[in-house]
């Protein structure tokens, strides 16, 4: 009868086998596909930007206020 290391061991190692078998498939298949240009850039208005800024500083000041002023007065 087997005991549990023999199996984690024999587990592990078929693990590792397929980590390694699998990456190495993967990396030729990158390597032979020609590169397509899937992205493309979107030029945003400078009213948006400013906006999503305005936005994003009030959140983090609103954090900072919580984890600051939050706290009970002893």
């Amino acid at each position: 009868m087997l005991n549990k290391t023999k199996i984690y061991i024999t587990i592990m190692g078929l693990g590792l086998f397929l980590a390694i078998t699998t990456n190495s498939v993967l990396a030729k298949k990158v390597i032979e596909t020609k590169p397509t240009r899937q992205f493309q850039k979107i030029e945003q208005p400078l009213g948006l930007k400013l906006m999503v800024l305005t936005a994003g500083l009030g959140l983090i000041g609103a954090e900072l206020w919580w984890f600051i002023f939050s706290k009970t007065k002893y």
